[in-house]
């Protein structure tokens, strides 16, 4: 288990993968939980004018993910998503902020599951909800 907040550590570690390549900023990964946002540009949009459904998943998922990291009980070596859920509310568009808060709501030895609500802060409106489940790993 990981202790205080890891968002710069994290940060660092996204460039160059779908998180980084989303420009996903993080004000908080720790044990429990998970703030970030991203400001919605063309490379997070559908070809409808509105921000792609995977863009929300994709900052959900990674809030959960990486406060996952920070959450893992002593010995564990990692993780692997098993199952995800979104429900869609809302939308953004180019130039809103899109935020989302994630918290642990069982952290076994075996698994943990979190939930995350998603924002578009521009609006203050609900975009997403969203719930995962993670099977923790341990070296063979």
């Amino acid at each position: 288990m990981m202790e205080g907040n890891q968002a710069a550590l994290f940060a660092e570690r996204q460039q160059g993968t779908l998180p980084g390549n989303l420009a996903i900023e993080w004000e908080e990964v720790a044990n429990g939980s998970g703030k970030g946002r991203f400001t919605v540009a063309k490379g997070h949009m559908a070809p409808n004018g509105f921000v792609h459904a995977a863009s929300v998943v994709a900052l959900a998922d990674s809030a959960c993910g990486y406060a996952c990291v920070a959450s893992l009980p002593e010995g564990a070596s990692g993780f692997t998503t098993i199952e995800l859920k979104s429900n869609f509310l809302g939308t953004a568009k180019i130039g809103e902020v899109v935020s989302t808060r994630a918290w642990l709501v069982h952290g076994g030895r075996m698994t943990q599951v979190w939930d995350a609500e998603v924002t578009n802060e521009t609006t203050g409106k609900l975009m997403a909800t969203f719930r995962c489940t993670q099977m923790v790993l341990y070296p063979r």
